[in-house]
């Protein structure tokens, strides 16, 4: 498998090496780095050369670094049904930077780059229908960066008074925060049989 992916990564190389900036054998799958200016013209190549024969799109998702300056990074994966080989595309973008879309080249990328924009704000031109997928509409934020809050900002809720449903901004209940360690629920002060060895 290691030498089909490695004579793999040599020829992309040498068939289109412009395209590519590093390539590399790793978790068993070969993985090719790329920019937003080539993405579309190395999926076209992979997907149309015999050799390659890289004609199943499987998934795109995105990667927050928060540190970097390019914070994101979009992944492909793709898979050649002729080889038995997966292969990863992978590159790097801003939050302003748009990527353009792989849905010319591959039509099953349309969801996979709607939930990559409503997950992580990944921009993605030349989309026929880019919006939030995942989250309810007026949602604000991008819930899987690493600098959205866990608690989120808002919770939902019934309200039978006004018989819809209601949007509030989250609170926090102390008492949920606050423990009784003299409960019998949290912890006993007195020893259990077996444990009074554990002390000596």
């Amino acid at each position: 498998m290691s030498e089909a992916l490695d004579e793999l990564s040599a020829y992309v190389r040498e068939m289109r090496g412009a395209l590519v900036t590093d390539a590399a054998v790793t978790f068993g799958e070969l993985t090719l780095t790329t920019n937003a200016e080539s993405v579309i013209e190395l999926l076209t190549f992979l997907r149309d050369d015999a050799r390659c024969g890289f004609v199943s799109f499987i998934d795109i998702c995105g990667v927050d670094w928060p540190q970097r300056a390019e914070r994101f990074d979009v992944v492909y994966h793709l898979l050649s049904p002729k080889q038995n080989l997966r292969i990863r595309i992978k590159l790097a973008t801003g939050e302003d930077q748009p990527v353009p879309s792989a849905c010319p080249v591959y039509p099953g990328a349309d969801w996979f780059e709607r939930e990559a924009y409503d997950m992580y704000g990944i921009l993605f031109t030349g989309h026929p229908d880019l919006r939030r997928i995942l989250t309810d509409y007026g949602f604000e934020g991008y819930p899987l960066r690493k600098d959205f809050p866990t608690t989120g900002f808002v919770e939902v809720r019934y309200d039978d008074e006004v018989k819809r449903v209601i949007y509030e901004p989250v609170e926090l209940k102390q008492e949920f925060r606050n423990f009784d360690f003299m409960s019998p629920w949290e912890g006993t002060d007195y020893v259990l049989p077996g444990d009074e060895k554990a002390k000596q």
